[in-house]
């Protein structure tokens, strides 16, 4: 009379799949933003972080004894992950990045970081997000070097977040809200970030706790620090410049690497937005959105233990 079936009972049509699927059509605007602005070398970075993402997803699938095309808890090549890695990480390298580095950060994201903690959801960090940072201690001049859009003759300009740090300058908004600036190249139009970022929240593939926890903190720390020096930079200049938006929408709401209780995710917000700022106002960095997130990945074990809600019926 009865059909009785294990859990889960409640089940969904989205799958890792349709979820990276999601997230390659959130970052497409930014994409064709940085094609627009940084023209023949982003494509290059982009086509080369994507190919050698898929590559070494391969082999190291191959190297454990798994058929890349079969849905395996290790990972596939068909559910798009190692896409959705090499396409992050070529966003957050700047334009002046060499081949072989990209090529190398590449690899040890998805084979260190991805694969040596059990594979496609065991990580513990954000494995493009690591890649930049092995390339950052690797390859520091190499990371650190940018130029403007459009730019015929590659000369070296210094990010609105650096030249607000160490010469005090700041640019304007309207630009930095198009993208018409240095930077890395995903990371220059603030427009097509957030118009990837809402279609994720709409699509709830990204949850809205983090983006609004850290954009909270941020929000509150500025209004602070713009009444005791106005010259600290506005709310809307540390918003539209640097990663914040791209971190705060695509790799902060990581599902593998944030927490998984509601409150736990307030709290991993509220830690990267201050970490963030306090990186930006009084660290030797211009930016810390990367160390930020990577530092409450580490986190988010704690996290998840010390906000586990009480079952039901418990007191």
């Amino acid at each position: 009379m009865y059909n009785i079936s294990s859990s889960p009972h409640l089940r969904v049509k989205l799958d890792t799949r349709s979820v990276m699927l999601n997230v390659i059509l959130g970052l497409l605007p930014v994409t064709a933003a940085a094609v627009f602005f940084f023209r023949v070398p982003a494509v290059y970075i982009i086509l080369n972080c994507i190919i050698t993402a898929i590559l070494t997803e391969w082999l190291v699938l191959k190297m454990r004894g798994v058929n890349p095309l079969s849905n395996t808890s290790y990972g596939s090549l068909k559910d798009l992950s190692a896409v959705v890695t090499g396409l992050l990480l070529a966003l957050i390298l700047p334009p002046a990045v060499k081949w072989y580095a990209a090529t190398l950060g590449t690899v040890f994201a998805i084979a260190v970081v991805k694969h040596i903690f059990g594979g496609l959801g065991c990580n513990i960090f954000n494995p493009a997000l690591m890649g930049r940072l092995f390339l950052m201690i690797a390859y520091p001049k190499m990371l650190t070097t940018f130029y403007e859009p459009f730019s015929v003759d590659v000369v070296s300009k210094a990010t609105p977040l650096a030249l607000y740090k160490f010469s005090s300058q700041f640019v304007s908004l309207k630009s930095l809200f198009l993208g018409n600036i240095s930077g890395s190249i995903g990371e220059t139009s603030a427009l097509c970030i957030l118009i990837g970022g809402i279609y994720l929240l709409l699509r709830k593939i990204a949850d809205w706790r983090i983006p609004l926890t850290m954009f909270g903190v941020v929000l509150a720390v500025t209004i602070i620090m713009g009444t005791i020096n106005p010259l600290s930079g506005s709310l809307f200049f540390h918003l539209l410049s640097g990663g914040l938006l791209l971190g705060m929408f695509f790799m902060a709401t990581d599902p593998a690497t944030s927490p998984v209780t509601k409150l736990g995710r307030y709290v991993f917000g509220a830690g990267c937005g201050l970490i963030i700022i306090i990186i930006r106002y009084w660290g030797g960095y211009p930016e810390g959105v990367m160390f930020s997130i990577l530092f409450m990945n580490a986190l988010t074990p704690l996290i998840n233990r010390y906000t586990k809600p009480k079952r039901f019926g418990e007191r």
